[in-house]
């Protein structure tokens, strides 16, 4: 217990501690008065009143600091770690396909965004400087996110200054690729943090380049290749640094800077021009004095929207299934957009085409004729050299008849089809059932419905010919002019029916084909090839039998990688004297048959007219050394879409091969060709199909009796066996005379008067497979 006296104290909880004066300072320890003025006195400091009571001391400013850097640093790291680079945005990716003429010319565009993505490398270098001297100088040395800019953006829209961008390129792609264009905190705080993110992970020409192909430049066009095409019509490595600069000026104000579009805009425009070429100096990217011979280039008209209206959506969907059905790109590949596919067609040609179309049929259709709403035309044309179209017409327009009426196989192709059975006769050596080897002189039977005869007998197959009329005995080259077809069934039973359809799948008919059947018939033309398929065809005949199968595509590429296309070889499919022997004797259709229309062209042309069964459609196909074409007017009910005849349509009682189909291949043939040298045929034929000569005591076909058709109700049995050796001749009579060994007739050759000589047995078949055909020793005849 301590000696020191106890203080009392009216606090119990206090003890004896004496109590505080209550009339000191507040501040003032125990026992010491405050000084008069407030002060604290000794070492106390001045109390803070006033206005300064409101100003932070410089610990609670350094706290406050402390405490947010704390929060921003904090706040980064999480907004780091939370915030990923997401997947692009969909709108991003969307890219047109481009369908394009031979020689780089925009056909269409599939898409509904104008958008084709180039490679950086594409992008010439004075045009990837103008962009940068127009929007971010310090690109490839800045950081990702540029604070400064940010700020000072912010800072002069608040003050009035008018809505300023700070936003660095990378940020701005980031906008454009992963996010969207909306106004928002949260948007702008992602693309903070996916800019960092992007900077860090790829590179800076990775970034440009995304860039450039985001970039919206108006005009509908999104990325720097749309934008060359939309305002200059070409392909941004043709882009003059010039043209770049506007370009670059486009992306401050896109629509307000087009001085087509808008006129009383271009003092503004032309000033942004000039403070894009003035940064490339400054930066040393443009030369002072290259800058100052530069003017102003002013952008092409606004081109009409290509989309698929007239010819346009037919190209693109034949072009897709080439594409699909070649297995160069599947339909859901293609449908992701962004190639670029260089079609094989030429544009003067196709122009023609739909020239030649347009004033010899849908000029002559009126609204006064029920028949004329039914008409439908199709068109094509192949270079026989190298299969590739150069031209197509698909229908009057795609927007309002959206079926290809040159690719749908659905229309009888009618006697276009003939060449083909006659082309097999000499490819295969075949020859009559007594025995005579098929050339454009050998005589058959055309009386009409005459029964086709088989090895065995009747075939039961009696067509009639066109109009009902009977020929009686004729040449094959008579025939084919008259188009007979009773000759050309009869013909396909001699060669075979099955030998005539692999001779048209040689040549370019596809073997799927509707009603391609192995009959007498096939050589009607029953099928329904499309008329590409045919023009294909006759492009092999054209081309001396070579055959190169048809191409609608020059060049797929994507993101500037080209595709494989697949290997085009070219192979005989015929022997040359059988595709050439038929081109002697279409030369005659068109010089004296059924297709003299076809002479307008004024070139040496041969041809085929076809009609298919009730008139339903009117085929003309041909073609020069250079050119192949086939045009086919059909009928359909536009309502229905049922086949009509074409009976009363163009104002004519009917419409037929030689007409308007052979005008159009006439008007479209000499256009095509204008400026080209004419080239002549150049045949090489079988032997025994020269000219027929007048008959000579020394060279004539015997017969054994005189001309007597065969029985179309009694079964008769052929002259001769089914498959006779090469060197059998038909019977002759001890008194007639005969020519030298290797004259035409002894080769079974048919010269000489029909009138008075056919040979007994004639339309019985008999084809020889193993016989292979003799090469024609004399010169080819020159046709004019």
């Amino acid at each position: 217990m301590s000696d020191e006296p106890q203080q009392q104290s009216g606090d119990p909880g206090n003890g004896n501690r004496t109590p505080r004066d209550l009339s000191a300072g507040a501040g003032a320890p125990a026992g010491q008065a405050a000084a008069p003025d407030g002060k604290k006195g000794g070492t106390g400091r001045p109390r803070r009143t006033g206005w300064r009571r409101a100003v932070p001391t410089w610990r609670a400013a350094l706290a406050t600091l402390l405490v947010i850097a704390l929060i921003l640093i904090g706040g980064f790291v999480a907004g780091y770690q939370l915030v990923g680079i997401p997947p692009a945005n969909p709108t991003a990716t969307a890219q047109s396909n481009v369908y394009l003429y031979k020689d780089g010319t925009v056909i269409a565009r599939d898409g509904d965004v104008n958008r084709q993505n180039v490679q950086l490398a594409q992008v010439p270098l004075p045009v990837q400087h103008a962009v940068l001297a127009a929007e971010d100088r310090n690109f490839y040395s800045e950081r990702a996110v540029d604070i400064k800019a940010m700020f000072r953006a912010g800072w002069n829209t608040l003050t009035g200054k008018g809505r300023q961008g700070g936003s660095t390129i990378t940020q701005q792609f980031v906008k454009n690729y992963y996010l969207g264009q909306e106004q928002t905190v949260i948007r702008k705080i992602k693309e903070f943090f996916i800019a960092i993110k992007l900077n860090r992970e790829v590179s800076k020409d990775h970034i440009f380049e995304g860039y450039l192909n985001t970039s919206y430049f108006g005009r509908n066009a999104y990325g720097i290749q749309a934008a060359a095409q939309a305002y200059y019509g070409k392909d941004i490595g043709d882009i003059t640094t010039a043209e770049g600069a506007y370009l670059a000026s486009l992306l401050n104000a896109p629509s307000a800077y087009d001085v087509v579009v808008h006129p009383e805009n271009k003092a503004a425009a032309v000033a942004r021009w000039h403070y894009v070429l003035d940064g490339m100096v400054k930066e040393n990217w443009l030369s002072a004095s290259e800058r100052a011979t530069m003017q102003f280039p002013v952008p092409d008209k606004v081109k009409r929207s290509t989309g698929l209206s007239g010819q346009r959506g037919y190209i693109v969907q034949a072009v897709k299934d080439y594409l699909t059905t070649h297995q160069i790109i599947d339909e859901k590949t293609l449908a992701t957009g962004g190639y670029r596919i260089t079609t094989t067609l030429e544009k003067k040609k196709q122009n023609a085409l739909v020239e030649a179309v347009d004033d010899n049929v849908m000029s002559q259709t009126s609204d006064d004729r029920t028949a004329d709403r039914n008409v439908r035309v199709g068109g094509a044309s192949i270079d026989p050299a190298n299969g590739r179209v150069v031209a197509m017409y698909g229908g009057i327009d795609y927007t309002k008849q959206y079926v290809n009426n040159a690719t749908r196989r659905d229309y009888q192709v009618g006697s276009t089809f003939k060449p083909f059975v006659f082309t097999s006769a000499v490819a295969n050596g075949s020859r009559t059932q007594d025995g005579r080897r098929i050339t454009p002189n050998t005589v058959y039977d055309g009386t009409n419905r005459r029964m086709v005869q088989g090895p065995n007998g009747p075939t039961g197959y009696a067509p009639a010919n066109e109009d009902d009329v009977s020929y009686g005995p004729i040449t094959v080259r008579m025939a084919t002019d008259k188009s007979v077809n009773a000759v050309y069934a009869q013909m396909a039973e001699d060669v075979g029916p099955d030998i005539v359809k692999q001779t048209a799948i040689d040549l370019g008919i596809p073997k799927n084909t509707p009603d391609l059947t192995a009959s007498p018939s096939i050589a009607l033309g029953t099928a329904t090839a499309s008329v590409l398929d045919m023009t294909g065809a006759y492009a092999t005949l054209a081309n001396h039998g070579r055959r190169t199968a048809y191409t609608l595509v020059d060049k797929v590429s994507k993101d500037g990688q080209d595709l494989t296309l697949p290997d085009r070889s070219t192979e005989q499919a015929v022997s040359r004297e059988a595709a050439d022997t038929t081109t002697a004797i279409l030369q005659s259709v068109v010089e004296n048959g059924s297709g003299t229309a076809a002479q307008g062209a004024g070139r040496p042309a041969a041809g085929k007219t076809g009609t298919a069964e009730e008139d339903k459609a009117a085929w003309f196909a041909g073609y020069t050394p250079d050119l192949a074409t086939v045009i086919a007017v059909m009928g359909q009910d536009p309502d229905t879409g049922v086949q009509e005849p074409l009976y009363g349509a163009l104002g004519l009682s009917r419409v037929n091969g030689g007409g308007a189909p052979a005008q159009t291949w006439a008007q479209y043939t000499g256009a095509a060709l204008q400026g080209t040298s004419v080239q002549n045929f150049d045949l090489t034929l079988e032997r025994g199909a020269e000219e027929p000569y007048l008959p000579t005591d020394e060279a004539t076909e015997p017969t054994d009796t005189p001309f007597a058709p065969p029985s179309d109700t009694q079964p008769s049995s052929p002259a001769n066996p089914p498959n006779p050796p090469t060197d059998i001749e038909p019977a002759i009579p001890p008194d007639t005379p005969t020519g030298p060994p290797d004259s035409e007739f002894t080769d079974g050759g048919d010269n000489g008067d029909f009138d008075d000589f056919f040979p007994r047995g004639v339309g019985g078949a008999r084809r020889d497979p193993a016989s292979t055909p003799v090469p024609n020793p004399l010169p080819a005849p020159n046709r004019p």
